[in-house]
């Protein structure tokens, strides 16, 4: 991957985190990650659909597949607390 793309990666995870700081009690809607990243929703379900096959987030959908949430596995806030610093 290039670093445009790794940094994107990053960036998800970062605010993943973030949010999850924020709000431990609630998953977060995918709309709301969108508008966190500044990524439009189709480009970051292919981003997020890649952090779920490497077991950095779990994903799940609602709506046919139109709305849902997504939260940090293990694995992937364990890499954003690295991430963050």
């Amino acid at each position: 991957m290039d670093d445009e793309v790794m940094a994107a990666l990053a960036g998800i995870l970062v605010a993943l985190r973030r949010i999850a700081a924020e709000r431990p009690d609630k998953a977060c809607s995918l709309a709301k990650l969108s508008k966190q990243v500044g990524r439009p929703m189709s480009a970051l379900r292919r981003q997020l659909t890649m952090m779920e096959e490497a077991g950095l987030v779990l994903v799940t959908l609602d709506d046919g597949g139109v709305t849902g949430t997504v939260e940090l596995s293990d694995a992937g806030a364990g890499l954003a607390r690295d991430l963050s610093g």
